[in-house]
């Protein structure tokens, strides 16, 4: 296909993948860096292909790869095929069910599992499976069939799921309200000195890196967001809590803990990946290297999930066992701090 034979084709003929309005600050950027920050697991290659074949549009035109992308400018990546992500094939992965009746079912997801298909990921995620273990699921407000509420892909931990509709509904309607309870187990960097506190400041995305979210702390953007966090264990070092969920933004616990300085173990989104506290000798780096391999991913965990149930009313709270390798990396660290105590 020639460069720019896709004006012939009207945006009506096309199917948007992704859309981004660049921010007020936005300093001139060339559209492919632009698109690199805001797209996962995308290419620079994949992004200067897509605008070779006049698939990247700014304000209803095509451009080339080298526009320079302003202040306001509405960036659209456009093809003639529905985003992948709505065509779901049934897989048959083994799925760990926690509990089931007519009305829904509670799942443990291990880490690493995406709840569902999105760029980059359209096979193995969770609704792949459930497709195919369920027929007929509910869809949610986003066309996803079952998907109540959702956990990040490296977050292991239980999900509720609807079979029907009015269970769909009557759940979808208390994580609204904030009545569901959601309780997490996190192991972050440095030592939390209050016992128990709250973090609250609107989450939305970060404007310099769209990969990120982060907290406006005035209030001005984003969406409202409070966790609650309690310390269970003091590591040295780091420090084992646990935190209660009264809203559910995305990525909510990484972000507020960042926020007040404690980010998540081995988040390396978020930066959790460094050595962010500790000493400079070479003995302290193999042995954090060493954690970091023990549990290769952020250090969160979707311990408890409460909920009233939509048929009988009645209150159900499931807990969920820390997975081992968040046992085996706490194992570590408590073994560090008692031999560094005495």
């Amino acid at each position: 296909m020639d460069d720019l034979d896709n004006q012939e084709l009207s945006q009506e003929d096309l199917f948007e993948h992704h859309r981004f309005v660049a921010s007020k600050g936005q300093e001139p950027l060339r559209v492919d860096k632009f698109l690199m920050n805001f797209i996962e697991n995308a290419t620079r290659n994949k992004i200067q292909q897509a605008a070779k074949q006049g698939h990247i549009w700014v304000n209803g035109t095509i451009v080339k790869q080298n526009y320079k992308v302003k202040a306001g400018d509405e960036v659209k990546v456009m093809f003639e095929h529905p985003p992948y992500e709505f065509l779901l094939t049934p897989e048959d992965i083994p799925l760990d069910i926690v509990y089931e009746d007519d009305s829904l079912l509670v799942v443990n997801k291990p880490a690493g599992m995406v709840v569902h298909p999105g760029h980059g990921n359209y096979s193995g995620t969770l609704i792949n499976a459930l497709v195919h273990h369920f027929d007929n699921l509910p869809n949610n407000s986003s066309e996803r069939p079952g998907l109540v509420h959702r956990i990040d892909k490296d977050t292991s931990g239980l999900l509720v799921i609807a079979k029907t509709e009015s269970a769909m509904t009557h759940l979808a309607q208390q994580f609204f309200e904030k009545s569901s309870e959601r309780e997490y187990v996190a192991l972050v960097w440095g030592n939390v000195e209050e016992d128990e506190g709250t973090v609250e400041g609107h989450i939305g995305r970060n404007p310099k890196n769209r990969l990120q979210m982060v907290v406006f702390p005035e209030g001005d953007e984003g969406k409202e967001a409070v966790t609650h966090y309690k310390v269970l264990e003091r590591l040295g070092y780091v420090t084992l809590i646990s935190c209660k969920l009264e809203t559910g933004r995305t990525h909510q616990i990484r972000v507020h803990m960042k926020y007040i300085g404690h980010t998540l173990f081995n988040d390396e989104r978020y930066g959790g990946d460094k050595i962010l506290k500790g000493t400079t000798f070479t003995k302290y780096k193999q042995f954090v290297e060493n954690a970091f391999k023990t549990l290769p991913r952020q250090a969160l965990h979707a311990k408890t999930l409460g909920f009233e149930h939509p048929k009988t009313g009645e209150f159900m709270r499931f807990e969920s066992e820390l997975p081992q390798d968040m046992v085996n990396c706490i194992e570590k660290w408590r073994g560090y701090a008692k031999h560094h105590e005495s």
